[in-house]
């Protein structure tokens, strides 16, 4: 069983990745290592993988239809677990054809050379965000979700539309999972987890918006790789899934817990929130749980008490 993980190198690709040969199975990692983020924290997530003889790692871009194609077709490639993304919801308001030609065109080709040569479960990774400021509290999948708030949402509800399509004319195997708020050691430092506990670390002033009111279902590294590996277990026909927590707190909360485990109290900055930034992310996953057994284990204070003794470790604080 050879699996194909797109963003492989990246927070939660490489944690996948990284699962999957623990279980025995074949991977091939794509990732273009861009720079979104420092490309050194992808290197160096992929070195994991130096000299396995059970992963190869490719560095390319999905928007390369005839690589993509290429390594479908010669790594006999049997499912692919797309995470490979132009990511963030702020940074995609002044860029959204890039995050079109990334997050629709790339996906489409990689459904494409699945559809062509027989692959039979295809795990495409979505977003909370495609829910934006709707009224149907917890968010469900049932929702329309046809009001998103920017291009990266936007995208990543196209390509869910997509996949339809796909099932619909072709029988491809697709389930789309919606993630919320992933986060976790070695995890993203654009993401709120890092930026706070960074900021606390060096004494810098911390962006809280609208007074720290907004909510977020922060949900723990571990338990979303648990639930991606489910997914590609389990072909379901056409699925959209939520993979979250389903706990949310403010990030006043967030805030003030960073601050008992640092012992430092952060430099609160309040601003209005961006037309992006909806006011809470909270996650039904009954769904998740009734069709993969997934069953979320780390509550965020125990996830944001790994975070910080993982960050103190690296920095010595």
């Amino acid at each position: 069983m050879t699996t194909l993980v797109t963003g492989g190198a990246g927070f939660i690709g490489s944690r996948l990745a990284m699962a999957l040969r623990q279980r025995g199975e074949q991977v091939v990692v794509l990732d273009n290592f861009n720079d979104y983020y420092d490309p050194a924290l992808k290197r160096q997530n992929a070195a994991y993988f130096d000299g396995d003889p059970g992963a190869v790692v490719i560095e390319g871009d999905v928007r390369d239809a005839a690589l993509v194609e290429r390594i479908v077709q010669e790594h006999r490639i049997e499912r692919i677990a797309h995470l490979a993304a132009m990511a963030g919801v702020r940074s995609s308001v002044e860029q959204a054809a890039l995050y079109y030609e990334v997050n629709v065109m790339g996906s489409l080709h990689l459904m494409e050379a699945a559809r062509k040569h027989g692959v039979r479960q295809f795990v495409q990774a979505s977003t909370s965000s495609v829910y934006g400021k709707t009224q149907q509290i917890p968010f469900i999948e049932t929702d329309t979700a046809d009001r998103p708030l920017a291009p990266y949402p936007a995208s990543k509800r196209a390509a869910e539309v997509l996949a339809h399509s796909y099932h619909h004319l072709f029988g491809l195997n697709v389930t789309c999972l919606r993630f919320f708020n992933v986060y976790g050691p070695q995890g993203r430092p654009d993401m709120m987890p890092l930026k706070v506990i960074r900021a606390i670390y060096e004494d810098q002033p911390i962006t809280l918006f609208n007074g720290g009111d907004l909510k977020r279902d922060w949900t723990y590294i571990d338990d979303i790789v648990n639930g991606v590996v489910a997914a590609l277990d389990r072909p379901l026909g056409y699925e959209i899934i939520n993979l979250g927590c389903g706990a949310p707190i403010s990030m006043t909360e967030f805030v003030d817990f960073i601050e008992q485990l640092s012992g430092k109290k952060a430099r609160r900055i309040n601003k209005p929130a961006p037309l992006s930034e909806p006011p809470i992310t909270y996650c039904d996953n009954s769904r998740a749980r009734r069709l993969l057994g997934f069953a979320p284990t780390i509550p965020v204070r125990e996830g944001l008490t790994r975070t910080w003794e993982w960050y103190n470790n690296l920095h010595k604080l």
